[in-house]
């Protein structure tokens, strides 16, 4: 009965030593949002047609 009570005891406190023993930590994941405005996207194509108009009217 001493084994038993003995065993018990160190069950119960070594279950609790490990209880919260290893802690996993994981970075947060980071997003990137690119946003470009509508009109970025025409400002290229017109500085373009400036261009060769300019270079064609000389």
């Amino acid at each position: 009965m001493k084994k038993f009570a003995l065993a018990a005891a160190v069950a119960a406190t070594s279950s609790t030593a490990f209880a919260g023993g290893v802690e996993v930590t994981m970075a947060p994941e980071v997003v990137a949002v690119t946003t470009s405005s509508s009109s970025a996207g025409i400002i290229v194509p017109l500085l373009l047609l400036i261009v060769l108009g300019v270079a064609l009217s000389q």
